[in-house]
């Protein structure tokens, strides 16, 4: 799969920059990236400690590293009155969207009905914000449009991040103004659902993501993920859609901006 030789700019919508082995080297994460044209990126708050680090890697690195606020489903027994008003206080510092926040019924970390709660919470904090939203959702397809469909998220807008359902699910999403966000899983041969997905939604509400560092890509699959493998998520939705990888390059980074409201 050729990718180098891009003349346009890929924007990774979706990293984890404060996590560990990339927290330790984060010039050396974004040198490396730059070197594959990869030139923005969103580092994605997860709990209190998480969305404070991201704004501080965003302050230290921005504008091209942008920064969300949220708690994962995972944390959302953690998230009270208390920890709204902190989100709240964080977000004064400019995040471009809240999250990743939804649900996740395949490890069920948090009771099922907190993390239900939690979402719902959430997106009235992204609507008192005025931000888009990154959903997590895993296991739990019916519950989230139930949930976004009675918050009427529709008016927010925002992304399903690493998509992991079927075609019938992404157009109930895409129906609702939502994108669909792509990671290194639709570079793996048994990836046959997502590739449909890939393939049929339309490119202006495609997006990609590493969500580094997990979920590295082939070649580097089971490797620590880093924003610069974003590239070979690109190149293989231009070999599943017969187009050019810089269509898809410059298609994507288009819709991040737009989405994330960074002009």
């Amino acid at each position: 799969m050729q990718v180098r030789q891009v003349f346009g700019m890929y924007f990774d919508s979706h990293c984890h920059l404060d996590f560990e082995p990339l927290s330790g080297d984060i010039e050396g994460v974004l040198e490396r990236a730059t070197n594959e044209k990869v030139d923005a990126f969103v580092t994605i708050g997860t709990d209190l400690q998480s969305s404070k680090s991201a704004r501080a890697i965003a302050e230290k690195y921005g504008p091209k590293v942008s920064f969300s606020v949220g708690i994962h489903p995972h944390e959302a027994s953690s998230l009270d009155k208390r920890a709204v008003e902190e989100l709240m206080e964080i977000a004064g510092a400019g995040p471009v969207a809240v999250g990743e926040i939804g649900l996740d019924f395949h490890y069920d970390h948090s009771p099922r009905p907190v993390q239900r709660t939690a979402f719902a919470d959430q997106l009235d904090l992204a609507r008192d914000l005025g931000l888009p939203v990154v959903i997590h959702s895993r296991d739990a397809a019916l519950e989230t449009l139930d949930i976004l469909r009675a918050e009427k998220a529709f008016e927010l807008g925002g992304v399903v991040h690493c998509f992991s359902y079927d075609y019938s699910m992404a157009r109930k999403i895409l129906d609702m103004g939502f994108h669909i966000g792509v990671t290194g899983v639709v570079t793996f041969k048994n990836a046959h659902d997502l590739k449909e997905v890939v393939k049929k939604t339309p490119l202006d509400s495609l997006l990609i993501e590493t969500d580094a560092p997990y979920l590295a890509p082939v070649p580097y699959r089971g490797k620590t993920n880093e924003p610069a493998h974003v590239v070979y998520v690109a190149g293989a939705i231009a070999e599943i859609r017969s187009t050019g990888v810089e269509n898809i390059a410059e298609a994507t980074a288009r819709n991040a901006n737009r989405l994330f409201g960074k002009r």
